[in-house]
């Protein structure tokens, strides 16, 4: 069994909304913090000092929405392709 806690009141929280709600916190997990902790190993990172951990964050951020824009629904094989085409690449990110 599992419980949640909400500031909702029990008007506005109905079992679909508040349905609703946990899938929509679940979707950016499965989106966006599974990719780079899957794909990027991110958990394994052994960068650890001053701003270096965020700034790759953001970096890491950055590549996933451009290959999303870009229409990658497979960030992996996203990357694997960039690595393999770096003129298609270079334009992706506007070089």
């Amino acid at each position: 069994m599992s419980y949640g806690v909400t500031s909702l009141t029990p008007a506005a929280a109905a079992p679909a909304r508040l349905l609703d709600l946990n899938r929509g916190h679940w979707a950016i997990e499965n989106r966006v913090h599974y990719v780079r902790d899957r794909t990027f190993d991110e958990d394994r990172s052994q960068v650890r000092r001053h701003r270096a951990p965020q700034s790759l964050a953001t970096l890491r951020n950055v590549a996933i929405s451009l290959l999303r824009l870009a229409g990658a629904h497979n960030i992996a094989a996203a990357l694997r392709t960039c690595a393999r085409h770096v003129r298609a690449t270079l334009r992706l990110i506007g070089l």
